[in-house]
């Protein structure tokens, strides 16, 4: 039976780089991994094993590095918009470029009094301990005439100890849960969300800023809904996103229930006045839903952020 090639990509992934500027005495960091996927006229490498057409996947690594250097890193956003743009334009045979980067947070260290004997804590700029909240993510697009630009995060763990109930659902001859009227909430946040920029005649977004303030609204909105299920918490941080940043029209969160159950300390002779709690790691709920501005469609992939 003949065939046909299907979908193809290739390039090199998860290329580790970190960028240090130096101003003056003060440091700053970019910790990003980098991964690149490039597609276009490359059916012959497939059919016939010919390279004419391959720009070697060592060369695309070379560029995250050297791109580093030429062009510094204002944010992953705009390191990845340098690289798709440079690997379509300068490339024939690549029609496509995807490049996918997740960003490792640093903080500076608290130091001491600045009469230490050694340096002085208003000398220390440039010692850093790794911020453990979560990692922040990007994925850039480009076709040659429009972009698409997918950020978000994944693993920032949140949870609520009170103000959320969990009552009212189907009950058939299987169900053992309890109904909650005052329950601890808690997740490990995964999000996208597509910013409506998408050609280069369109004032680009401040990628830094926005990412600040949507991971504001997004807590904001978690902290301050009273939550009778984690669907309706869901909505709700989506929607203050979508109210508060005009530069994103969709976003979609997997949100699996960090379950916390009562531990039974009746045995024990012992009241347990929603104090004490199992934290079960698995199995757990997976809530995943997407926000849309209304009029937009959607366009993040259902599973780009869930199992």
């Amino acid at each position: 039976m003949p065939t046909i090639l299907g979908q193809n990509q290739y390039g090199k992934a998860e290329n580790r780089v970190v960028k240090i500027t130096r101003d003056g005495a003060t440091h700053h960091i970019k910790d990003l991994n980098v991964s690149v996927a490039l597609s276009g006229d490359m059916d012959e490498v497939h059919y016939s094993g010919s390279n004419a057409n391959v720009l070697p996947t060592d060369t695309t690594k070379n560029t995250v590095y050297a791109f580093a250097k030429e062009h510094g890193i204002e944010s992953a956003e705009q390191f990845g918009i340098h690289l798709a743009r440079h690997f379509v334009t300068s490339q024939e045979p690549i029609h496509r470029a995807r490049i996918r980067i997740e960003e490792y947070a640093w903080e500076r260290i608290e130091t001491s009094d600045a009469n230490s004997r050694f340096i002085g804590a208003d000398e220390v700029k440039h010692s850093f301990v790794r911020k453990g909240q979560e990692t922040r993510l990007t994925q850039i697009t480009y076709d040659g005439s429009s972009w698409e630009v997918v950020s978000g995060l994944k693993d920032l763990v949140v949870m609520n100890s009170t103000n959320s109930e969990f009552w009212g659902y189907v009950k058939d001859k299987y169900t053992t849960l309890q109904e909650a009227y005052d329950r601890i909430l808690a997740t490990q946040v995964a999000g996208r969300w597509r910013f409506n920029w998408t050609d280069d005649e369109q004032r680009m977004p401040h990628w830094e800023k926005s990412y600040e303030q949507v991971r504001k609204h997004m807590l904001q909105a978690f902290a301050e809904t009273y939550s009778l299920s984690l669907q309706q918490t869901l909505y709700q941080m989506g929607s203050r996103i979508i109210n508060n940043r005009s530069e994103i029209d969709e976003v979609r969160f997997s949100l699996p229930n960090k379950h916390h159950f009562l531990v039974d300390l009746e045995p024990f002779g012992l009241k347990n006045d929603n104090e004490v709690y199992f934290a079960a790691d698995r199995p757990y709920g997976l809530i995943e839903a997407t926000i849309l501005r209304d009029g937009c469609e959607a366009r993040i992939p259902t599973d780009l952020t869930n199992l």
